[in-house]
């Protein structure tokens, strides 16, 4: 493709009129240990649609004579999984885990141990879809959703991207405040926002190894600082340690449970499965080897655990420093540490015995009046280290997205200018007309508005990943579909309790609000429940064919289904063969 054309948002020719493969899954034929995962899995890369960044720089995987493990090849596969796990230190993240260690102390670390085990186990699906296939999520719902569904599902991806990127801008921009010591007005720090964002592009051109390596110093300076904290304020260990094996919340408040839900609907975020999916596409895997592709699903679990496991002990750090240092902790208090040491930060805290309601730019403060003026600082460059590293990925994810639903590409400044123009205009305004209270309190909506797409997420990656046809022999087992299923429903039910929770606090008594809310809600679970239907299907469950206005619509869009139907013999081993008009 030429330059000319890549710079222009051009839709690939003639992809409206594709054919596109059938799905859900038919019996896999029986073929021999040689038979090439493009015979097993019909649903493979097609030279008509656009590839992905990595399609010019793939990383090349060392032979080895050691077949069970190899460290040369652990490194050659290593970088999608600590590019992942960055969306698990957001700003957003680091918020949630500061408040829920200063409204339940250490009780809650047993959450986020399970909730980051949970962002393992998806992520671990959404890596082998696209290890598997050679396509990400977002390409894979291309070909198997029809256009309208698609349409809707590629807006509340966006909608989740453009919500972790205001929170991305919020945190820079609180943390470019405290480093200049109030000289860069909140406002201020929302525009250099813009510019910090093209100047890390730049990066791009040094190789992809370099920018993994780049985002791997970030983490470092998160482990490096938020690690200071922790052995300033000097957590109790023991506590720490009941914190992560006992479970429960014994005596603990209203505040403290929806704590624990923010925790689980902050660590799982909806567009980072869509990351990971793409983002293994950049190494080298021949997949008409089977032995490959288990080598490389092997290679891609193993370093997902392990970047997993360095931001849960960044999580960690954050959680017990302001459980020691913010539980039980009243406004008063802090305000009058931060007027012996003259911090000129100190007026954010009200004079009065509340208790400290937490947030970024208060526990940086709380940090320099507490433990020293430098603590502020430090804390300061972690969140900056934090801010800067989500943008990028969430740069990488708006475009995989993009090129995925729409079949679209653009260049990344293009890319990167509407998202960020998007994020940043709300920001923005409210930095120059409110104060840091207001700006800070946009995380809690963001949250909500973030947790709600989590199903657009998860339901498409269990049921991909569930699927015969698209998976071949690598699809999900029963154990794994039961896992992720359950689990799911769990985490789905948990998000939209905290969303509920957050309209009964801040919705009015307006009828025309209740209206808003009510129509949209009847569009929100009616996606969520059109989309569970494909998995079913994926599943092997066909009471869908049923349901009078569902057959209908099956029969029109002429799906390819195969199963086994004990009760009708007329669905006994039938083809249903679909071609989807987008």
């Amino acid at each position: 493709m030429s330059a000319e054309q890549e710079g222009t948002p051009q839709q690939c020719e003639n992809t409206e009129n594709m054919a596109h493969p059938p799905w859900p899954p038919t019996p896999a034929s029986n073929t021999n240990s040689s038979t090439t995962l493009t015979e097993q899995s019909s649903l493979t890369p097609n030279e008509e649609y656009f590839d992905t960044y990595f399609a010019d720089e793939r990383i090349q995987i060392p032979e080895s004579e050691n077949k069970i493990f190899s460290f040369r090849k652990l490194w050659a596969f290593t970088g999608p999984g600590f590019l992942m796990s960055i969306a698990y230190l957001d700003p957003g993240n680091i918020e949630s885990d500061l408040q829920s260690g200063a409204a339940a102390n250490y009780r809650l670390l047993w959450v986020l141990m399970w909730a980051t085990v949970l962002g393992l186990v998806m992520q671990r699906l959404s890596a082998r879809l696209g290890t598997v296939t050679g396509l990400h999520l977002a390409e894979v719902c291309y070909r198997q959703y029809p256009k309208v569904p698609r349409i809707l599902l590629w807006i509340m991806v966006e909608i989740a991207i453009i919500g972790s990127d205001m929170q991305e801008v919020i945190g820079t921009s609180i943390a470019l405040y405290l480093l200049s010591n109030k000289a860069i007005p909140l406002w201020g720090g929302v525009l250099i926002t813009i510019a910090d964002t093209f100047t890390f592009l730049a990066l791009d051109r040094y190789g992809l190894r370099k920018l993994e390596a780049f985002f791997g110093f970030l983490i470092l300076i998160m482990a490096v600082t938020f690690g200071y904290e922790y052995g300033v304020t000097k957590p109790d260990q023991l506590e720490v340690v009941k914190g992560l094996f006992i479970p429960g919340c014994s005596g603990c408040d209203s505040r403290a449970l929806l704590q624990a839900v923010g925790i689980v609907g902050a660590v799982i975020m909806p567009h980072n499965l869509y990351l990971h999916s793409a983002l293994v596409k950049s190494r080298e895997v021949d997949r008409k080897k089977k032995e490959e592709v288990y080598e490389a699903n092997k290679y891609f679990f193993i370093e997902a655990c392990i970047a997993l496991f360095c931001s849960f002990i960044i999580n960690i750090f954050v959680v017990s420093v302001f459980a020691k240092g913010l539980y039980g902790i009243t406004n008063q208090e802090v305000y009058n540490s931060c007027v012996a040491v003259n911090n000129t930060h100190g007026d954010i805290f009200p004079e009065n015995d509340e208790l400290v309601d937490a947030d970024l730019y208060k526990a940086g403060v709380f940090l320099g009046c507490t433990f020293g003026i430098a603590c502020m600082y430090i804390w300061a460059v972690g969140i900056l280290a934090a801010g800067q590293s989500s943008t990028m990925t969430g740069t990488y994810v708006g475009q995989f997205a993009m090129e995925g639903f729409l079949n679209l590409r653009w260049k990344r400044w293009q890319r990167v200018l509407l998202t960020r123009t998007i994020a940043i205009t709300p920001t923005f305004f409210i930095a120059f007309y409110q104060d840091i209270n207001d700006l800070t309190g946009m995380n809690d909506l963001l949250n909500a508005i973030m947790s709600l797409q989590l199903p657009f997420a998860l339901i498409p990656t269990i049921t991909f990943t569930s699927s015969e046809h698209i998976m071949g022999e690598f699809k999900n087992g029963i154990f794994t579909k039961v896992i992720a299923s359950l689990l799911s429903v769990v985490v789905i039910a948990i998000n939209i309790w905290f969303v509920v929770d957050f309209l009964n606090i801040y919705m009015t008594n307006q009828w025309w609000m209740y209206v808003i809310l009510v129509a949209m809600s009847l569009f929100y679970f009616s996606l969520v429940f059109y989309l569970t239907l494909f998995l079913f299907m994926a599943f092997g469950i066909s009471f869908c064919f049923t349901i009078p206005f569902l057959s209908k619509h099956l029969d029109q869009h002429t799906y390819q289904f195969d199963i086994v139907e004990d009760t009708d013999n007329r669905m006994r081993q039938q083809d249903f063969g679909m071609e989807m008009s987008h």
